[in-house]
């Protein structure tokens, strides 16, 4: 059955092909955390997961920041460089965590910023979209010369291009 949609619909890869514009997205959440594990932005997009208070969100948030330290350290030992001063590839903490109900994905920038997607386990490509969501932040917050790093994002260009971009009809 499979083998036949995929010469039916002309791609050969384990998972259909995914066009972020034109497929619904099921997006509940999105967090994002700071290098020191602070929540700076919160916002539900679509019911689905049960409404966390502000405290509970600040708790997910450092949790879920220890946690990805840890399993940072308990990755095996990466193989030697090949050479002396070549560098060895970062190593990453979780960066998704399934269950029956939701899909947490995680990003974590080169300066540490941690983005939390929770959407359905049914969405694909969460990876793609969370990479979209850290452009939007590059784009309308980093650049944004009112934002101070670090600190709770309140920028309403950024709040309009997330919805306009994990909203659809």
């Amino acid at each position: 059955m499979a083998d036949g949609l995929k010469r039916e619909r002309g791609w050969s890869g384990s998972a259909p092909p995914f066009n972020t514009h034109t497929a619904k997205m099921v997006v509940f959440a999105l967090l994002i955390i700071n290098k020191a594990g602070g929540l700076i932005y919160n916002r539900t997009f679509s019911p689905g997961l049960q409404n966390l208070t502000s405290n509970d969100a600040l708790i997910l948030a450092g949790t879920f920041h220890g946690i990805h330290a840890i399993s940072r350290s308990i990755n095996p030992a990466p193989q030697p460089p090949p050479q002396p001063n070549a560098r060895r590839p970062p190593t990453t903490g979780i960066e998704s965590l399934e269950s029956s109900h939701f899909r947490l994905t995680c990003f974590q920038t080169p300066t540490g910023v941690k983005f939390l997607l929770f959407t359905s386990p049914e969405q694909p490509n969460t990876d793609v979209v969370v990479r979209r969501c850290y452009e939007l932040y590059g784009d309308f917050v980093v650049k944004n010369p009112f934002y101070s790093m670090e600190m709770p994002i309140r920028v309403e260009k950024f709040e309009r291009a997330l919805a306009g971009y994990l909203v659809r009809p």
